[in-house]
Order: structure tokens, then sequence, then C-alpha cells
């Protein structure tokens, strides 16, 4: 596919995916849904090893790729293993917003993942994530 091609159709992608997260979570506030996603997406990127991050990241539309590694620094990756510290990552995210239950945007956004992460890719996936948050991908 020609780069302008894909950049054409780059904020079209982006955008199904927020409309699609904020159907689940119920939520009408599209900047809200957006940095929900980032921040659980920013979270798992920085509990999982260096080459399975850049594996989800190649998942993601060019737009969401972008935003994945904003800030991304390899040396710190695998940081996030405990399940406190992940949700901590996601709150953060969202700005402390005490109407915001962390636990329920990421296992949200996992599920949105799941879903559109080929089935074989994703159980290499959650092998590579932390025992402590296996759970919060869905069954």
């Amino acid at each position: 596919m020609a780069y302008i091609q894909e950049f054409g159709m780059t904020a079209p992608a982006a955008e199904e995916w927020i409309s699609e997260l904020a159907q689940r979570l119920g939520w009408r506030n599209s900047e809200k849904v957006l940095e929900s996603l980032v921040a659980t997406l920013h979270a798992l990127r920085d509990s999982l090893p260096a080459h399975e991050a850049v594996f989800l990241g190649d998942h993601l539309t060019l737009l969401l790729r972008g935003l994945y590694y904003e800030g991304w620094r390899m040396s710190k990756y695998s940081a996030l293993k405990t399940r406190e510290a992940f949700l901590e990552r996601v709150r953060e995210g969202v700005h402390r917003d005490p109407g915001i239950d962390a636990e329920h945007v990421a296992r949200t956004v996992l599920a949105l993942l799941a879903e559109r992460v080929p089935a074989a890719e994703l159980e290499d996936l959650r092998a590579v994530t932390p025992k402590s948050l296996r759970a919060l991908w869905p069954a």
C-alpha cells in the first residue's frame, strides 16, 4: 500500500477503534476514551518484553501506533510487573479522574485488542504478560 493512501486511512481507522471503545465503555466523551485507550496501551507496552511490545505495535493503526510509541524508552521496558503498578499507570494516563475505574478500562481495552489481534499472536502476548496481569485479559 502506498504511504499516502495508508496515511489517508489512518484517522478513520483510529476513529473506529475509539468509537468501538466508547460504545463498550458506555461513554460519549471521545477525549476520555482516547486517553483511556492510550493509557492502557502504554501500561501494556511497559509491562511486555521489548520485542513483544514492538510486535503489539505492529497490530495498531498508523495513528494509534504513533500514540503507542509516544514517550517509550526501550531501556525501561518491562517496568510494570504488578497489577497495581499497571492500574496506577492507567490512572495516571486518565489524570486520576475519580469517575474512571482503571481496572474496568484496562479490561475493556484488552478485550478490544483481543478481538483485533490474530488469535495465535494474542496467545503469545498473553503468555509474556506478567502473571499478575494475565487475569485482565478476557477469558
